[in-house]
C-alpha cells in the first residue's frame, strides 16, 4: 500500500512538473466558475431590459462571454445552457421552436460567433 501511494505521489509530482496538469485543472475550474457569473449577468440584463425578441441575443451573449474565458467556461456554458433548456423545454409553454432557437443562439455564442447577430433593433446599447 505504501509503495502504491509513493508511486502515485511521484507520478502526480512528475506529471504536474512536466505537463502542468494541476495548474490546467485549476484554470479549468476557475473558468467554469467565472462562466456562472457571465451567464447570470446576461440573464439579469435580459430581465432588466425586458425587450421583445431579445432572448436569443442574451443567450448568445452569455455563452460568448463564458467561452471567451477558455475551455472551462465553454464547458460550463454548455452544461448550464443545455440543462436550462432541458428543464424548461416542456414546462415553460414556450414551445419546441423557441427552445431550438435558444439552443442555436447558445451554440453560436459558444463557438465565438458575434452575439450581435441576434441583437434586436432598438435594444439599448448598454446591453
Amino acid at each position: 500500500m505504501k509503495l502504491f501511494i509513493f508511486t502515485l505521489f511521484c507520478s502526480l509530482a512528475l506529471g504536474a512538473h512536466s505537463q502542468n496538469w494541476f495548474l490546467d485543472a485549476g484554470r479549468f475550474i476557475k473558468e467554469a466558475g467565472q462562466e456562472t457569473w457571465d451567464m447570470w449577468r446576461a440573464y439579469s440584463d435580459m430581465r432588466e431590459a425586458n425587450f421583445k425578441n431579445s432572448d436569443e441575443y442574451f443567450h448568445a451573449r452569455g455563452n460568448y462571454d463564458a467561452a471567451k474565458r477558455g475551455p472551462g467556461g465553454a464547458w460550463a456554458a454548455e452544461i448550464l445552457s443545455d440543462g436550462r433548456e432541458f428543464l424548461q423545454g416542456g414546462s415553460s409553454g414556450r414551445g419546441v421552436e423557441d427552445s431550438l432557437a435558444d439552443q442555436e443562439a447558445n451554440r453560436h455564442g459558444r463557438s465565438g460567433g458575434d452575439p450581435n447577430h441576434y441583437r434586436p433593433a432598438g435594444l439599448d446599447e448598454k446591453y
